[in-house]
């Protein structure tokens, strides 16, 4: 009985220091982030996601961060590294959490970064994926307010390249905005952004 107990507190010992240093670890990673150091914080979150192999968490905002530094880089090289680099993160957090629609949404920015980039060349093979992408995500989670947001940009994008108007999806955002209000992320470290974006887009729009 009393080696038992031993081992039982041996491996709570163990545990709660996993958790430590996990959660030292994401924390960290964010404070690079907001230094304004994004390889850093990008190569300590996919160090964190090596050790936490069921852990979607750290490889989802690994990938974030070289998706968002894609945005506007004209360097073919260094885009193609990044979203390849993305593209295995996505990936590798999808196996630990499938049908996540937080992740979903992420697939569909990386697939958005290489639209962005050339329009002529990834708008016909992507933008249908993009599109199945935001479709399956709001049937799993419908008061999700990142996947009711990126969804509303991402047709906004399409009906301003037709012509269209872009009201309803105005309307979409201001949705987003009131859910984000109510919105309680899981952890510390789970998604909790878009909020900002979203205020900046319902003022275009008005």
């Amino acid at each position: 009985m009393k080696q038992l107990l031993i081992i039982s507190a041996i491996l709570v010992s163990f545990i709660a220091s996993a958790q430590n240093n996990y959660e030292k670890g994401m924390q960290k990673a964010f404070e690079l982030w907001s230094d304004n150091k994004p390889t850093e914080a990008a190569n300590l979150f996919e160090r964190i996601a090596g050790a936490e192999q069921d852990n979607w968490l750290p490889s989802y905002w690994a990938a974030q961060i070289n998706i968002v530094k894609s945005f506007g880089e004209k360097d073919a090289d260094k885009l193609s590294a990044q979203l390849d680099k993305a593209q295995e993160l996505i990936d590798f957090a999808t196996s630990i959490s499938q049908d996540n629609p937080e992740i979903m949404v992420m697939q569909a920015l990386l697939h958005t970064a290489w639209v962005a980039y050339d329009g002529a060349t990834y708008g016909m093979t992507l933008s249908g994926k993009v599109v199945e992408i935001y479709s399956k995500a709001i049937q799993i989670a419908p008061n999700n307010p990142r996947v009711i947001l990126n969804k509303a940009e991402w047709d906004m994008g399409a009906a301003r390249f037709f012509g269209q108007d872009m009201a309803p999806f105005c309307k979409d955002v201001q949705r987003s905005i009131e859910l984000f209000e109510s919105f309680k992320p899981e952890s510390e470290f789970h998604p909790n952004w878009g909020l900002d974006r979203a205020k900046e887009i319902v003022e275009d729009c008005q």
